[in-house]
Order: structure tokens, then C-alpha cells, then sequence
């Protein structure tokens, strides 16, 4: 079992650090230490330096003029700062220190910021981002502020190199760029990222000087997501690649609502023709053979007539969780409607699709739904057909057929297409 990861709160206001800690606790999933003074903090410190990040009031009783911060950012613990004054001298100070943002203790709306920063910080651990810089010493100061924010860092000092690294890396979200380069510049390397990644995959964030003109315009028309202006603060670059990433996160969650059927979490019927016209452009179906099967509840009316929708409702998404705990990652679940779906199978031979699908059919006959002091029982038909049809739409009449076959010959079997 995962360890529940920890924050450390360090605030003299003890009404506002427990309902701090009491938010987070009941909103993201951390447990929370609280110290109201740099004693207290120094010594939960002493016993535990292992904190995901730190809330730290920035004037203390016994440290009034921020040694906390001071003391927790010499650990190598992220650190948010808390304050009550935010003019421009206290927030210069506050940015020019190791932390990652700092946050003003005016009303609820700017403690409520704490948790979805929190929350941000932990999404970003799992996204790679790469900074292309011909100057090192720009380089390293944004390699080092998006480190701060958490997200696995590349850099790298032109367009070649970047590309080099994106070949080993495919998974790279987001792509801050310079112009001016040697060997390749950002404006070629922005159009080279193009030609494999769309804007909906990877974000790119070009970083040009105020002095050349129309240049973030022309980098937009080639597909960039965004542009920030040398010399540009941290608070700017740090929301222009948050957002960046959150709008990548926002199309993603669009595309599987898109895709997904709402009741089961499996495909829809939509996803399901899009992966088989993919599928079928880059595979010879005779080197790669698949099977496909229809599957269809029997007597599906006469469980919502006898318990009632809501039931119905809950066999479908329980024969979905069976086909997702007996298919492979590789494999594809989809519901085309009602009780009805169809499973793709790639890369089996007849002899193992037509046994897969007979233990599949015995599985969903024995499960049991205990719902309500009721025990439901319920049995599904299959068809299924093979790779060996002329088309993929006569493979699936031919699975349909099969299906139809099973049903009228008694159901709760697997019939096989001619």
C-alpha cells in the first residue's frame, strides 16, 4: 500500500492553519503536520524532511522577517509562502527565494488558490517539458523554475538537440522555445514538432525578445500554443505553462468524454470505428490476424421489467467491468448501445479467440450481482468473426449474424460466422 504523502504547515494563526489542514484533508488526498511557530517547525523537521511541500507564514512570532523560508528551502523542501502584505517589496523578496509561489491571507478565495496550487504541482510530477535555449544562462534559470513546479525537465541548447531528445522521449507535453539558435532555431524546430505532434498533443511555448517585431505572431501561425516576451518574471512564465498544460488536460478530458460511453467507462460505439479505420491503415489483417464479437445480455427486457431500470443499469456495468478484468491492454471494449457490445481482439488466432470467448461466456454465466438481499444472475450471446472477411463492415455483419444465431439457438452460447 502507497504511503499517504505529508505537508507541512507553518502558521501562528492557529484558526486558519487548522482549517487549512482541515480542507486538505477532506479535498486532496495528503496528510498534514502543523507547527505555529519556527520552533515547532524545527523540530517536526528534526523527526520527519520527507514533506511533498510547505505552507510557511511568513512572519512568525519567533521569525518575523521570513527565516522560515530561509530555513525550509536550505532542505530542499517546496515551499509556498503565506503573507498578509503583498507590495511590490515583500513579493520581490519572496520570488527572489527558492519557493514556488506565494499566496496572500486576504479571504477564502486566496486560501481556496493553496489547494488547487497543491493539486497542480502533484499533476505535474508525471508530465515531461523541455526548455531550448541557446543561452545557458536562461537555460538553466527556467529549467530551474519549471523544476520548482515540478515537472521532469529537459533542456537543451537548440532545435537538433531538442529533437534528439523528443525522438527518446515521445511523451514530452510542452516545448518552451528561443528564436535565435544555431544549427536549428525555434521557428524550424516549432515547424520540424509540427509535422508529428499536434497542438492538442504538444504545446509549445515560444520565448522571444520584445525588439522583434511580429516575430510571436509568425511563431502562433506555425503552431505554436503561446508566447512570452524576454525578460519576462517567474509568476508570468510559471501561469503561462500551467495553463498550457491544463488546457492540454482539458482537451484530453473533452476527447474521452467524446469517446467514452458514459454508464460503463468502456468506448463508445464512435471511438470504435475510428481505432478499427486506424488499425486497419497500418496492419496487413492477414499478418495480423483479429477477431471481433458481438455480445448482447439475453433477456435483457425481462431484468428491467423485474427489477427495474436502475438494476438494468448496473448488469450492464458489471458485465463491462468482466470484459475489462479478461481482456488485454491491447485489446478494444466498446458499447454499442443498450446491452449490446463489441470486443476486438488483435493479434489471435481463430483456435484463441474462439476459446477466449468461451470462457468469457462462462465467467459472465456464473457471476453473481447481490443487490438489494437479491442475487441476479445473467448470461450474455456472442458472435464472433475473424480477420478473413473481404471488409471489416462484412466482418462485422458476419459477427452480427453470429449473434443472431446464438440467440436463436437457445442463448447463453458462442456461435462462430461461416
Amino acid at each position: 500500500m502507497q504511503e499517504i504523502e505529508k505537508i507541512l504547515i507553518v502558521e501562528d494563526n492557529k484558526a486558519l492553519s487548522k482549517l487549512i489542514a482541515k480542507k486538505i484533508g477532506a479535498q486532496i488526498n495528503f496528510e498534514v503536520d502543523i507547527a505555529h511557530s519556527f520552533g515547532e517547525a524545527q523540530n517536526l523537521l528534526s523527526q520527519n524532511k520527507d514533506y511533498f511541500v510547505a505552507l510557511l507564514d511568513l512572519n512568525l512570532p519567533d521569525a518575523p522577517n521570513g527565516e522560515i523560508v530561509k530555513y525550509v528551502t536550505s532542505k530542499k523542501i517546496p515551499s509556498i509562502v503565506l503573507t498578509g502584505n503583498i507590495d511590490a517589496k515583500v513579493r520581490e523578496e519572496i520570488m527572489s527565494q527558492d519557493v514556488i509561489d506565494y499566496v496572500f491571507k486576504g479571504n477564502m478565495d486566496d486560501v481556496n488558490y493553496i489547494f488547487g496550487l497543491i493539486e497542480r504541482l502533484s499533476k505535474n510530477r508525471q508530465y515531461k517539458v523541455m526548455v531550448v535555449d541557446d543561452s545557458i544562462v536562461t537555460r538553466n534559470e527556467v529549467k530551474k523554475i519549471l523544476q520548482e513546479q515540478m515537472f521532469q525537465v529537459f533542456a537543451a541548447a537548440h532545435g537538433e538537440e531538442a529533437l534528439s531528445y523528443l525522438s527518446e522521449h515521445k511523451d514530452i507535453r510542452l516545448i518552451l522555445t528561443d528564436y535565435h539558435m544555431p544549427v536549428i532555431d525555434g521557428f524550424e524546430l516549432s515547424k520540424k514538432v509540427r509535422e508529428i505532434y499536434s497542438k492538442t498533443d504538444l504545446s509549445i511555448i515560444a520565448m522571444t525578445a520584445v525588439s522583434e517585431e511580429l516575430i510571436s505572431s509568425r511563431f502562433l501561425k506555425i503552431g505554436a500554443n503561446d508566447f512570452i516576451n524576454k525578460p519576462f518574471t517567474k509568476e508570468e512564465l510559471v501561469c503561462r505553462v500551467n495553463n498550457s498544460i491544463e488546457t492540454l488536460e482539458y482537451i484530453e478530458a473533452i476527447s474521452d468524454m467524446a469517446n467514452t460511453d458514459f454508464l460503463t467507462g468502456v468506448s463508445n460505439r464512435r471511438y470504435f470505428f475510428k481505432f478499427v479505420e486506424n488499425f486497419l491503415q497500418e496492419v496487413d489483417p492477414h499478418k495480423n490476424p483479429f477477431a471481433i464479437a458481438m455480445l448482447d445480455i439475453d433477456d435483457f427486457k425481462k431484468i428491467n421489467d423485474t427489477y427495474g431500470h436502475d438494476v438494468g443499469d448496473i448488469v450492464i456495468k458489471k458485465l463491462a467491468q468482466i470484459l475489462k478484468e479478461n481482456t488485454k491492454g491491447s485489446d478494444l471494449i466498446a458499447r454499442f448501445g443498450g446491452e449490446e457490445f463489441c470486443l476486438f481482439l488483435k493479434d489471435v488466432s481463430k483456435e484463441q479467440a474462439v476459446e477466449f470467448f468461451v470462457k468469457l461466456r462462462a465467467k459472465i454465466a456464473q457471476s453473481i450481482l447481490d443487490i438489494d438481499t437479491k442475487k441476479i444472475h445473467f448470461t450474455v450471446s456472442i458472435g464472433v468473426a475473424f480477420s478473413d472477411e473481404e471488409s471489416f463492415e462484412e466482418m462485422l455483419n458476419q459477427a452480427d449474424m453470429a449473434l443472431y444465431g446464438a440467440k436463436k439457438n437457445g442463448k447463453n452460447r458462442v456461435e462462430i460466422a461461416e
